[in-house]
């Protein structure tokens, strides 16, 4: 295997701290919803980020399968916008900083990438490695987002999987390096979130708030989703107009609905982390109890000295 550094070249002015936790999203293979590109998106636009490292397209990219963005301005090509995958370090709503490996999954070279990522992983003592991708299945969008959870963190496989299936899948790159990560026991999570089949084809808002929920339940992370929540409320009330408006969508969503509540029923997962409903607490509701939790203690500090 020829050397997996020359996949990659690194942004020499950006320090990147010990010890941080990677999280990944990749496009290219299912992305029910739009969650991954959404979500990665979402995180890029949002937060602060520096890019550490570039992966080289010319070797990794099938430029005639996925071509290319080039502008053209009336009678001469004025922009050029060239496919990107790449590692930035990214500093979450509360200051904690993180790494994110976002873009497209590579079409050559798996082997080779998965050493590359491996190699940046053992480079920067990261402490765990998350990533999330999106599949389409027979559930309705009444019922909130579930997940299959892989990985070698049981607590998580435990408490948040929903759907654990014994079957063959088209591999993906992200899966490769989950599996060799769980070869040298490294803490790594990968969230398949199950968004309704029939809105696979669309941009599903809250397909990127799960992966957003998903990835803060692994690693602590506190994202702004507010925004996309809001959306996501629009989305839905959109639906819901048009399942009400026609009989046919509405028995097939009642079906989708009876079955997935008689499987949930026989297999129960509460996680630790949601409220009775089962959601996950908002970014807002995480800040406002950390805040609460800081001033208890700054008080309890002030009145130990005081003592």
């Amino acid at each position: 295997m020829h050397d997996p550094a020359g996949l990659y070249e690194f942004h020499d002015d950006v320090a990147v701290p010990s010890g941080l936790p990677l999280v990944a999203g990749l496009t290219g293979f299912t992305d029910a919803g739009g969650a991954v590109s959404q979500f990665n998106d979402y995180l890029r636009e949002r937060l602060d980020s520096r890019t550490v490292a570039t992966f080289d397209n010319d070797v990794l990219l099938d430029y005639r399968a996925r071509r290319p963005i080039m502008t053209f301005d009336q009678d001469h090509l004025s922009d050029y916008r060239p496919a990107r995958l790449a590692l930035d370090l990214v500093t979450d709503e509360l200051g904690k900083q993180f790494l994110l490996l976002t873009g497209y999954e590579p079409d050559f070279q798996w082997e080779r990438f998965t050493a590359a990522v491996l190699q940046l992983i053992d480079r920067f003592a990261v402490s765990s490695t998350t990533w999330v991708h999106a599949i389409p299945m027979p559930v309705p969008h009444t019922r909130p987002i579930g997940v299959t959870v892989s990985g070698n963190r049981r607590e998580l496989v435990d408490a948040m999987s929903i759907w654990k299936p014994h079957t063959q899948v088209p591999a993906n790159a992200l899966q490769l390096i989950e599996y060799r990560l769980q070869e040298l026991e490294h803490p790594v999570t990968g969230f398949a979130l199950l968004v309704p089949h029939y809105l696979g084809d669309t941009e599903y808002p809250d397909a990127a708030v799960a992966a957003l929920e998903s990835v803060t339940a692994a690693t602590g992370l506190i994202f702004p989703s507010d925004e996309l929540r809001e959306q996501g409320r629009e989305f839905v009330a959109r639906i819901d107009e048009q399942v009400q408006g026609n009989a046919e969508l509405q028995r097939l969503v009642g079906t989708l609905e009876e079955r997935h509540d008689a499987y949930t029923e026989d297999n129960p997962v509460r996680s630790p982390l949601t409220d009775e409903a089962g959601e996950l607490p908002t970014a807002d509701d995480i800040g406002a109890e950390l805040e609460k939790f800081l001033a208890i203690r700054r008080t309890g500090d002030e009145g130990g000295q005081q003592k």
